[in-house]
């Protein structure tokens, strides 16, 4: 099985005609499914965009939300419409509901959004202050305090869903591709080579859904995960756990693609 992997394609940046030839490209990919890694598009054209690839390209596409997708709503308002879109959809599948799904006999998907949960590098002197804080109407007006323990909270209910949807699967496969946005190890946190810093990466890691995988896999070294994240829009690569491996995708605004080598499973 052949799976084209997205992530941060922000159609929302380009036109139909554009969103057509980068679906063209797909295509010709010959991949069976498509995963998409978040930060898809804004929460007013999000459904708009989703129905847009199914239409093009007629095959299972699973993903997960970014913190883009959420912009202009809250968190809540948007989960609504991922559920609606799972009932309706015959191609589209949320992972955020908890669900893990079968690619073969040898391999299963699971995931989840993830935040930066403000656990990793230093949040109370950081000055760094991402869009979320001023687009997402659940962190919108909340001082530094406030903002921390919501952040916490939001990565706190990723992880909950990760301990609730992965052991069940790694029970039913020997290997399994976790889908996420947010890089969930600081070593995933990739920008321009290098790891992010104190300053950065309180919103660019989700260190409770790291932890989560870490005690998961530790426990079960007959398991393989592949981890495939976005969010930081430069690519790398973390050796976790021998059984755990980090991909973190790159990303362009205005330029979406497909993530290089194509995924291959038996």
């Amino acid at each position: 099985m052949k799976l084209a992997w997205l992530t941060d394609i922000h159609l929302n940046f380009i036109d139909e005609a554009a969103a057509d030839a980068f679906c063209r490209n797909i295509d010709h990919t010959g991949a069976d499914s498509v995963l998409i890694g978040g930060d898809i598009a804004e929460s007013h054209d999000l459904v708009f965009w989703l129905r847009f690839l199914e239409g093009r390209l007629v095959r299972p596409i699973y993903f997960v939300l970014g913190n883009h997708d959420y912009y202009g709503a809250s968190v809540s308002e948007v989960h609504r419409k991922m559920e609606d879109l799972n009932r309706s959809s015959k191609w589209l599948r949320w992972l955020g509901e908890g669900k893990s799904v079968r690619l073969t006999d040898n391999w299963g998907l699971a995931g989840t959004d993830g935040w930066g949960d403000a656990r990793y590098g230093d949040h109370d002197r950081s000055t760094i202050e991402p869009a979320d804080f001023f687009e997402i109407r659940d962190l919108i007006g909340l001082d530094k305090g406030a903002l921390g323990k919501r952040l916490r909270e939001f990565g706190d209910r990723e992880a909950g869903q990760v301990r609730k949807t992965v052991p069940e699967s790694l029970e039913r496969f020997k290997n399994l591709l976790f889908l996420t946005h947010v890089p969930p190890f600081i070593e995933s946190c990739w920008y321009e080579g290098k790891t992010s810093d104190e300053n950065w990466a309180p919103y660019f890691t989700c260190k409770a859904v790291g932890d989560a995988l870490l005690d998961l896999m530790g426990n079960r070294p007959d398991r393989r995960m592949t981890v495939l994240c976005g969010h930081t829009h430069s690519p790398g690569e973390a050796r976790i756990l021998p059984n755990l491996l980090v991909r973190t995708g790159r990303a362009l605004y205005g330029h979406p693609e497909i993530q290089t080598p194509l995924i291959e499973i038996d």
